[in-house]
């Protein structure tokens, strides 16, 4: 199955890398899931949506859209920003619409004492709203600069390698199933 992680900070000094460079060694030790990166911060959207995209403005979306568009499933790896998830990630949320449709989304969060929680809450509904399915198990990194050593290993690899098994088993499953029922019956909004 194909995972797109969207890793959805585009500041400097950022610590999502970090994380996602662990949660991509974590998918990577299961056979059946094969993930790809997108990186908010590796593409330039404007935040105004025009009718007809300009040349430009068509190159930088197509240096995601066909990676959102193979995906079978998602995982938004974000931080949280002020209660609530980054602009740049709703942004590129925003310039794709199909390619969100009948596929599950997962959540990997970091931020403070709260560890992204909040941001998650509010994708939640956003991706309701593009007819994805969230699924229910996060993981969440409270505090997460101090959850990783300086070569980016997780301190506690048991607690942490449990929580993102139980999300990876979660979008697997509905995954497959979205996956055949669309193979049965295509999917319309």
């Amino acid at each position: 199955m194909r995972i797109a992680v969207v890793l959805g900070s585009n500041r400097d000094g950022r610590f999502g890398p970090v994380v996602a460079d662990w949660l991509l060694k974590e998918i990577g030790v299961r056979p059946e899931l094969r993930a790809e990166l997108v990186d908010v911060g590796a593409v330039h959207l404007p935040t105004t949506l025009p009718g007809r995209p300009s040349p430009e403005v068509a190159a930088e979306v197509a240096k995601v859209t066909p990676t959102l568009a193979d995906a079978e499933a998602f995982v938004v790896l974000t931080p949280e920003y002020n209660h609530s998830y980054p602009a740049a990630l709703k942004n590129l949320i925003d310039w794709h619409y199909d390619e969100w449709q009948a596929k599950p989304v997962g959540f990997v969060s970091y931020g403070g004492i709260s560890g992204g929680l909040r941001a998650v809450e509010h994708l939640r509904q956003v991706f309701a709203e593009l007819h994805a399915v969230t699924v229910r198990d996060s993981v969440s990194f409270a505090n997460a600069g101090s959850q990783f050593d300086d070569d980016g290993a997780h301190r506690d690899p048991s607690a942490a390698g449990a929580a993102v098994k139980s999300l990876l088993d979660q979008l697997t499953w509905w995954g497959l199933t979205l996956r055949e029922g669309k193979e049965a019956r295509p999917y319309g909004s």
